[in-house]
């Protein structure tokens, strides 16, 4: 449902698809393609998406559904990288709530 109906923002590092819903939970997931390498580097690259989704999930808006892939350039990026480009994506579009 998400990858029919849902908005998409593209960074350098990141792609994201978010999807407004009714309820006041947050469902986020990561996706990488078989097609951007061998299994070691698929799962690099989830772990490091679920890292820095989890520095912002706090702050994440609620009733929002995430899917979140790396490009190729994003395999191979650092950490905090893909940190500060996933806050950016995010407070482009108005996701996050502001820090305290």
């Amino acid at each position: 449902m998400i990858f029919r109906t849902g908005t998409r923002i593209n960074g350098e590092l990141v792609r994201l698809l978010y999807l407004k819903t009714e309820c006041e939970s947050v469902k986020y997931g990561c996706a990488v393609g078989k097609r951007q390498g061998k299994a070691h580097i698929r799962n690099r690259g989830r772990r490091i998406l679920r890292e820095a989704f989890r520095t912002f999930s706090e702050r994440i808006r609620p009733g929002i559904n995430i899917v979140l892939m790396l490009s190729d350039k994003g395999l191979t990026a650092k950490t905090h990288e893909i940190t500060q480009e996933l806050e950016k994506l995010l407070s482009r579009k108005n996701l996050i709530c502001s820090r305290d």
